[in-house]
């Protein structure tokens, strides 16, 4: 019995370890049949895309190389190439950049070529005649691709962004909206808000435990706020009112605007902007943009057809089948786009879309508040820096005999007008933009050059895709132009302005701040009687002062030049200030 059980047992024992064997031959099987070509075709995939990625950069890069070899800008002088990818630029800090770039002029001359990332030549001149004829000819100088995708991530399909005959529809809609009359009549909104942040301000001081009763705060932050405000209300009649709300009782949209102006220096947004390609694969940074223009544009869409809706129910109590321009009423922006979208009696060419209203939403709360902001904020700093100027500058501010003055009072400060063409000039909001040639072209200048081979030349040739640059600090800061005290900030200069200045490209004060051309800025009216109201309110009340040192204090740029700290530049664009009341004897 013993010996049938022990066999009994080693039966079992091999049947068990048969079955053993024949599941794991199953798992080979599945292993061998499933799961390895299914591993080896995805790794297979990454291969090829890793290959395909890497053959498309190459392809680019040749391409760059190919361009660069062709364009007649190769005999143009300039300095050598210095890095493959950053061109000339390379370990040069953000804020050095336009120092070199004056550099570059006062060794090479007034016509020169650098090169820019991916080592494409760029075309950079300070001739007023050159740089006006890019600005003027649209149809042949445009908006590179780079710049428009950047524009585009940041403010959508509005006015800033569109070419052509869609362009020329935008601009000619939109022109009344910021005419002198529209201008006129929102000089009262923006002093209330100046006079707003000087109550803020005010109280501020009242609680300062210092004995000199100086307080400190980041002046590019209310500045920041009191210019959303304005062109909330000024331009479609909503109110943020972030000026006396505080950060977290702030609405969502504010926070999308705020979004949308974070710096972003992150390497796949540079990927994204060199290589078209990789602006289809999402980033942390195109989700966030995409939810702030979502939500500005859900707002808007929203204000548009609150508005409308209110239109047509006001006609339809008339008893009227027809909306005309006359039943649009308001004088923001948006009602100007919504008459065009919606009265009979406005011709096609002066018609917009649903689509093409939005567009304009995002554009102009972004660009109309903070390159306004910005400029204000430089002046402030230069004011700072120059204590002599701010007071000569307050006397004559006091002289008014009111908190409440109309825009031609003023105008009618002279040295106010000084103080904001002089700021205006050594610190534009935008210190460059670019253009790109869509077809080859001769630009005329004002006067010749010498090109690399020794030749003299009388225009610059220039071929399909070169870039060019449009140096608005440069221009503004020549000392060819302005005088060897060019980089100085001395208000006194426009008592008698350079006769050389008069033939810079400009719509407003011998300034290429605005540019000009058809892509000149549109609200540069609103943007100068915005400087003035709150410099005229702020500079009559208080004393300011740097809080840091003058060289602790730097240009950032991304599209928009805003103050950092060198010190600190992880805590963002600021401007750091002491205020304390001015005496009024």
């Amino acid at each position: 019995m013993a010996i049938a059980s022990h066999r009994t047992y080693i039966k079992a024992k091999i049947e068990s370890h048969r079955q053993h064997i024949r599941s794991m031959s199953d798992s080979s099987v599945l292993l061998r049949l499933f799961i390895v070509p299914v591993v080896r075709s995805l790794f297979v995939v990454v291969l090829a895309l890793s290959g395909t990625l890497a053959t498309y950069v190459l392809s680019v890069l040749v391409m760059h190389r190919i361009a660069a070899y062709r364009s007649p800008l190769r005999d143009l002088p300039g300095p050598e190439n210095a890095h493959w990818f950053k061109g000339n630029f390379v370990d040069v800090p953000e804020p050095d950049s336009g120092h070199l770039q004056e550099e570059w002029v006062q060794k090479y001359g007034h016509v020169l070529k650098f090169h820019y990332a991916l080592a494409a030549p760029t075309l950079l001149t300070v001739d007023p005649v050159a740089v006006s004829y890019v600005l003027q000819n649209t149809d042949t100088f445009q908006k590179t691709d780079f710049l428009r995708f950047h524009l585009g991530a940041l403010a959508g399909n509005g006015l800033a962004l569109v070419e052509g005959t869609q362009h020329k529809k935008q601009r000619r809609v939109m022109n009344p909206a910021f005419g002198l009359a529209q201008v006129r009549r929102f000089t009262s909104l923006f002093l209330e808000k100046s006079l707003q942040l000087r109550e803020i301000w005010g109280n501020l001081l009242s609680g300062s435990t210092r004995k000199d009763g100086k307080v400190g705060l980041d002046a590019l932050m209310w500045l920041n706020k009191a210019t959303l405000d304005i062109v909330g209300l000024a331009g479609f009649n909503y109110s943020f009112d972030s000026l006396h709300s505080p950060d977290e009782e702030q609405s969502d949209l504010y926070w999308a605007v705020r979004a949308i102006l974070e710096p972003t220096r992150d390497f796949s947004f540079i990927l994204q902007l060199f290589f078209p390609f990789f602006r289809f694969i999402p980033t942390h940074r195109s989700r966030t943009l995409n939810r702030a223009l979502k939500e500005i544009r859900r707002v808007g869409s929203q204000l548009i057809q609150e508005k409308k809706t209110a239109v047509l129910a006001e006609n339809d109590a008339n008893g009227s089948s027809a909306v005309g321009k006359q039943d649009v009423q308001g004088h923001d922006l948006l009602s100007l786009l919504i008459k065009s979208n919606i009265a009979v009696d406005k011709p096609e060419s002066m018609r917009m879309s649903d689509t093409e209203i939005v567009s304009q939403i995002p554009t102009f709360l972004l660009a109309g508040h903070e390159t306004t902001s910005v400029a204000i904020a430089w002046t402030l700093f230069a004011l700072g820096l120059h204590p002599a100027v701010q007071a000569k500058l307050r006397a004559e501010l006091r002289t008014c005999p009111t908190d409440f003055p109309s825009m031609d009072q003023l105008n009618a400060l002279p040295y106010l007008e000084s103080v904001v063409r002089e700021a205006l000039r050594l610190y534009p909001p935008v210190f460059s933009t670019s253009r790109v040639a869509m077809c080859d072209a001769a630009i005329p200048l004002q006067k010749p050059f010498t090109d690399k081979h020794g030749n003299l030349q009388s225009t610059i040739r220039v071929s399909k895709g070169d870039w060019v640059n449009i140096p608005i600090c440069l221009l503004n800061r020549s000392t060819a132009i302005w005088g060897d005290d060019a980089n100085e900030f001395r208000p006194e200069r426009w008592e008698y302005v350079p006769e050389m200045a008069n033939g810079l490209p400009s719509v407003y004060g011998h300034l290429v701040t605005f540019i000009a051309g058809a892509h000149a800025c549109i609200g540069f009216r609103f943007s100068v009687m915005q400087i003035k109201t709150l410099i005229f309110t702020l500079v009559r009340a208080f004393e300011f002062e740097m809080a840091r040192p003058a060289e602790d204090i730097i240009r950032s740029t991304d599209v928009v030049s805003r103050p950092v700290i060198v010190s600190n530049p992880a805590a963002g664009p600021q401007l750091p200030m002491l205020i304390r009341l001015a005496n009024l004897d």
